[in-house]
């Protein structure tokens, strides 16, 4: 029986634990802020830092635009609230990291794995799957800080409290928005990582009395070739739930990148 492609297998389980929601993250605070430009677009810095934001999206050209307004505080605002973003960023990746074990991401060939390899992979499978369980009030846990720091600089900015009250609302939206997204994805990932497991104990059981040929495992007995064939299912199924949420993932990400563009842009 053929195994599923060790290259997707290992693509799926490779993807860094929400590391789309440091790029969504990084976009939410732009976009949140367009929606209170009513008032900041009749202030003259409001005025001048979008035109010297014009054809910068990233946090290079926004530095540089207020390298050139050093007292404008439209965009002593935005360059903050993308430095913050970006700190955001590096927290979440390096959370990512804690999350998943190195050989949950490793390039690992199950056809030439022996029992230790395969015992090993299974072990950190585990503590991935645990870990995941306890992501979702760390990264919480991680927002509200970076949260605060937002509304502190604001503040610190003497940034009208109207506008940083709408500016903190809009952003607490989007991260509910984002923390439901979590609240499912989170699951999914649980649920893969216990189905990639399991599969992977198949073949530590069966270590020695199966074959590879052709990238197929070639096993003695019907009962071990239904016993695999079910894990294998049940992967299978574990993993296109990810990828559906992935591709949630991805379409959101988008739409906040396009809303970002167009913000830095003045449009």
């Amino acid at each position: 029986m053929q195994k599923p492609s060790d290259r997707k297998a290992r693509w799926r389980v490779g993807i860094a634990f929400f590391f789309l929601f440091a790029f969504i993250i990084a976009l939410s605070y732009g976009a949140s802020y367009i929606l209170d430009l009513g008032k900041l677009q009749e202030d003259s810095d409001a005025r001048e830092g979008e035109a010297a934001l014009q054809g910068a999206s990233d946090a290079k050209g926004i530095e540089e635009a207020l390298r050139q307004h050093p007292q404008n505080r439209f965009l002593q605002f935005i360059a903050m609230a993308t430095r913050v973003a970006d700190e955001t960023d590096a927290a979440l990746e390096k959370l990512s990291n804690d999350i998943a074990p190195p050989l949950v991401s490793k390039n690992i060939s199950l056809a030439n794995a022996n029992r230790a390899d395969l015992e090993a992979l299974r072990r950190d499978l585990k503590t991935a799957e645990a870990n995941a369980t306890t992501f979702l009030p760390r990264y919480a846990a991680l927002l509200k800080a970076k949260r605060d720091t937002m509304e502190k600089n604001a503040r610190s900015l003497h940034i009208e409290n109207g506008t940083v009250s709408r500016f903190l609302r809009s952003v607490d939206k989007q991260h509910a928005e984002i923390a439901a997204y979590t609240s499912r994805m989170l699951p999914a990932r649980t649920d893969f990582y216990r189905a990639y497991e399991n599969y992977v104990a198949v073949l530590a059981a069966e270590f020695g009395a199966y074959k590879v040929v052709n990238g197929q495992f070639i096993f003695p007995l019907q009962r071990t070739v239904d016993r695999y064939n079910a894990a294998a299912q049940a992967m299978n199924v574990a993993a296109k739930r990810v990828d559906e949420l992935e591709q949630e993932k991805a379409g959101l990400a988008k739409s906040q990148a396009e809303r970002w563009t167009q913000f830095v842009n003045g449009k």
